[in-house]
């Protein structure tokens, strides 16, 4: 069985083999009312929904790091259990895209997601969202780097040889929303050598990290970004071609994802989906193992840590560096403009200080 939705919605699928809808026992609908009840609460607009009921479907937005399918199989029993906890069920949104995630939390058609911290800090502080987690790895550090990976034997020799000639190469990388594979290397790589990602490079390819890095190792492009989670499981995944790729660069620490909820749902639901988030993975028995095994299967993680939009305060302020130095290398009319450019950047940012910091 497949449902076709409306134009707005392309990147949701509801297919008989898989289905997204899961019901939890003595709570939800039958498979059939389910799947029904995720199509509806998919296709209508939030705003019609403000009075649904508490057995309503709550739609989880997927970022799709390694590619939709990966994303959405990797997640699914942890939603199982997030499903009970919360005694709703859960539909997953998969995007193919950051763009069509970030699009899907402007409209206000997902209710939890896990985001990047840019994607993350937008829905907090434009799209009436609320961080209440954020991912720990087993490296123990509170952040990942962003890679420059190029391929073993290929023509790029070092970094020094791209940064001196960047219309030599083909460049594999993120999209805008990506922190590691855009934000990161634009800001703390390329813009203080003013070399533009999006037109110094000789054409580019935009993708998943896993997509990029495989763009590399299959000679498709002499470069990709990257970062260093990501690469760490596309190392067990495809083990033949991290053997053709070499790193050229890493990036300083990188804040880790988050996941967001939609204030409309509330302290009472807030608060059971942190318990629930903090405590998934931890302690001793066959349920924790197994909670650890579905962990490791997401990008590596170890488990999540309670937080709240505070913790977005490192990416705010990394945005609007990224901002600032974006505006002192680009060429303007007069300076005015260009003061006024700055002027708009530092208010947009002590905007955002107020709004996190008040949570």
């Amino acid at each position: 069985m497949h449902w076709t939705v409306p134009q707005t919605m392309t990147n949701v699928h509801i297919t008989g083999g898989t289905p997204l809808t899961h019901t939890a026992p003595a709570l939800g609908p039958t498979r059939r009312q389910a799947m029904q009840a995720a199509v509806v609460a998919a296709c209508w607009p939030a705003a019609l929904r403000a009075g649904e009921d508490a057995s309503a479907p709550l739609r989880f937005g997927i970022l799709p790091i390694g590619g939709m399918v990966d994303s959405r199989t990797g997640w699914e029993p942890l939603l199982d259990e997030l499903m009970q906890a919360l005694g709703r069920p859960i539909h997953m949104f998969s995007a193919t895209s950051y763009e069509g995630l970030g699009e899907a939390v402007r409209r206000g058609e997902v209710d939890l997601a896990f985001l990047s911290g840019k994607m993350a800090l937008d829905a907090v502080t434009q799209h009436d969202m609320r961080a209440i987690a954020q991912v720990t790895r087993h490296d123990g550090l509170p952040g990942y780097r962003a890679l420059l990976l190029a391929r073993e034997g290929g023509p790029v020799r070092d970094l020094e040889a791209v940064l001196v000639e960047p219309g030599r190469w083909r460049l594999a990388r993120g999209e805008k929303r990506s922190m590691s594979g855009f934000i990161v290397p634009k800001l703390q790589l390329f813009l203080p050598r003013q070399i533009d990602i999006e037109t110094r490079f000789q054409g580019d390819i935009v993708g998943t990290h896993q997509r990029t890095a495989l763009a590399v190792a299959n000679g498709e492009a002499d470069l990709a970004t990257n970062n260093s989670a990501d690469f760490e499981r596309f190392r067990t995944q495809f083990p033949a071609e991290t053997a053709r790729l070499r790193v050229l660069w890493q990036s300083e620490l990188v804040p880790h994802g988050f996941i967001v909820l939609r204030n409309a749902h509330g302290d009472a639901m807030r608060g059971r989906a942190q318990r629930f988030l903090a405590q998934y993975g931890r302690g001793s028995g066959a349920q924790a193992e197994q909670q650890r095994a579905a962990l490791k299967g997401l990008h590596d993680f170890a488990g999540f840590l309670p937080a709240d939009n505070r913790a977005l305060l490192p990416v705010a302020r990394l945005t609007r560096q990224l901002d600032l130095d974006s505006a002192h290398s680009a060429t303007w009319i007069n300076d005015a403009a260009r003061q006024a450019r700055l002027a708009r950047i530092e208010s947009q940012y002590a905007t955002q200080v107020q709004m996190l910091s008040a949570d």
